[in-house]
């Protein structure tokens, strides 16, 4: 019988939600603490040179910490994977008749027949065992398990890209209005990136947009407020 060549393909944006919420947290990161920090620095009526080197300081403290805290999380996350994918393969080797009455059940109570789950999960552990029970019983996709240096690369890269973003600005703007206008920039590249955010994951654009906007505002409005009570009092 010869094969079917019919090739049904749907783009659904849910794959997406990996990379894009590892790339917009990075990136608005990178934008709002380094723009933040700036602000209130420049608030504080420190020269340029002083909120540059803030600054820039800010910015490598932040893309490090951020490589950091992924690379320990993913790697935690990647840790317990391989810990239950290994437990898995013991069990499958030492009872592998209640491994099959288990991914049976997990199928009947989807809503298959009993006869039909049992034949179900009786091919798909004859073509690959462990990846059924780590797909339909841990949630575990044996060919998508967590990278941590990948996720750590990613994270450093897109706060820093997110980062530089205002200290451009800083180094290009006037001494006496900088923190004004890297407040305003601020803003527009944030409402930029909901927007971009919103396009890819197929949300809102308007509400993501005022979000990001809002909490980029209040962010660096408080630590202007704290810059500027620092400076008087100093």
């Amino acid at each position: 019988m010869a094969r079917s060549s019919f090739a049904h393909k749907e783009d659904h944006r849910t794959s997406r939600i990996g990379w894009l919420r590892a790339a917009v947290l990075g990136a608005n990161d990178g934008i709002l603490s380094t723009a933040s920090l700036v602000v209130g620095v420049a608030a504080a009526h420190s020269p340029k040179s002083s909120v540059l080197i803030a600054g820039v300081a800010g910015l490598a403290a932040g893309a490090m910490s951020m490589a950091a805290g992924e690379y320990v999380s993913v790697s935690s996350q990647a840790d317990t994977e391989r810990a239950d994918l290994a437990r898995e393969r013991k069990e499958l080797e030492e009872d592998n008749e209640n491994e099959h009455k288990e991914l049976a059940a997990i199928y009947v109570g989807r809503g298959l027949e009993p006869e039909l789950a049992k034949e179900v999960a009786v091919q798909l552990m004859k073509h690959d065992a462990l990846g059924a029970h780590a797909q339909e019983e841990l949630g575990i996709s044996v060919n998508f398990t967590a990278r941590p240096v990948q996720a750590a690369l990613a994270s450093a890269a897109t706060f820093t890209s997110g980062g530089a973003m205002p200290l451009l600005i800083a180094l290009a703007a006037p001494g006496t209005k900088l923190a004004g206008i890297v407040f305003a920039v601020t803003l527009v590249c944030l409402a930029g990136l909901g927007t971009l955010a919103a396009l890819a994951g197929g949300a809102p654009i308007a509400r993501a947009a005022a979000r990001v906007t809002f909490w980029g505002a209040l962010a660096m409005g408080v630590t202007a407020a704290v810059g500027a009570l620092f400076g008087t009092i100093v």
